[in-house]
């Protein structure tokens, strides 16, 4: 008898296709374990639930693999005689909820997520944004005022600030000499968001005091940041929808709904704890 192994084929292993490419639907039988049907859909819905690093592998890698856990799963399933234990049964009935409740998220979507509610979240996140002015800096950060007007003194007498930012700066933008990116105001502390607006770009700065330490700054350059296109804040304002319908659908079947918590505050929430409740 064939010994079945429940992990997946070693990468190289291929296997071979038999099922006709104009035959393979989601009802279509690949496999029958003492008059159990394992199908297609069977395999698609098991390959998505794999680890990610196995959703990476080809399908023709997998195949074989799914197929065998499928075979194994069912044999087991066929063997096992009597009542499933609580815990089994409470995580079906979790899953089926779990399931069930995303499908109606879908439904939800396909309703709410409209090119129409993209448009109107981008209006109002966006619309009527006031450009803002924004800086592109780097610093170097010291412990004590004297290195940083040390540091500053080399700086003016030609040493190179990010070459100089990688040897001396204690922070995290040290090893990248120094550079922040870009920020708008609030972004950094006052002190150090005061001296940045105060710089003409290529400008070094005296020393600077923060809670961080004494900081050297050069402005690097600046730019007024406009309200971006809708297509660059897309899948955010796709999420802002999302969560918008989802509370307010959540809302709405509450306030429809019959729900009665009170037993809960009678429950030690340390229960949760207690496995052998579900044996």
């Amino acid at each position: 008898m064939k010994k079945r192994f429940f992990s997946l084929p070693a990468l190289g292993l291929i296997a071979a296709m038999a099922l006709p490419a104009a035959a393979q639907d989601a009802d279509t039988v690949v496999a029958t374990v003492n008059g159990t049907d394992i199908t297609v859909g069977h395999m698609i819905v098991a390959r998505a639930s794999l680890p990610q690093q196995f959703q990476q592998l080809p399908p023709e890698v997998l195949f074989t693999g799914i197929l065998e856990q499928l075979i194994n799963q069912t044999l087991l399933a066929q063997a096992y005689e009597g009542e499933l234990p609580k815990r089994a049964q409470f995580q079906l009935e979790n899953e089926t909820r779990s399931l069930t409740a995303g499908e109606a998220l879908e439904v939800l979507f396909q309703e709410q997520l409209t090119d129409d509610a993209i448009q109107a979240a981008y209006e109002a996140q966006f619309a009527g944004t006031t450009p803002k002015e924004e800086y592109n800096a780097s610093h170097i950060l010291v412990e004590t005022e004297e290195k940083a007007t040390a540091v500053k003194s080399e700086i003016e007498s030609g040493a190179d600030f990010e070459a100089t930012a990688r040897e001396k700066s204690t922070g995290p933008s040290g090893p990248n000499g120094g550079l922040l990116g870009w920020f708008g105001t609030g972004q950094m502390v006052p002190s150090f968001e005061a001296a940045v607006i105060a710089l003409e770009v290529g400008e070094v700065s005296d020393p600077v005091q923060t809670d961080f330490g004494w900081h050297i700054i050069v402005l690097n350059e600046t730019r007024i940041a406009e309200a971006p296109a809708l297509d660059e804040v897309r899948e955010e304002l796709e999420q802002t929808v999302r969560d918008t319908a989802v509370e307010g659908y959540v809302a709405e079947l509450t306030e429809g709904a019959q729900i009665d918590q009170s037993a809960a505050a009678e429950i030690d929430p340390s229960v949760l704890l207690d496995l052998t409740l579900v044996q």
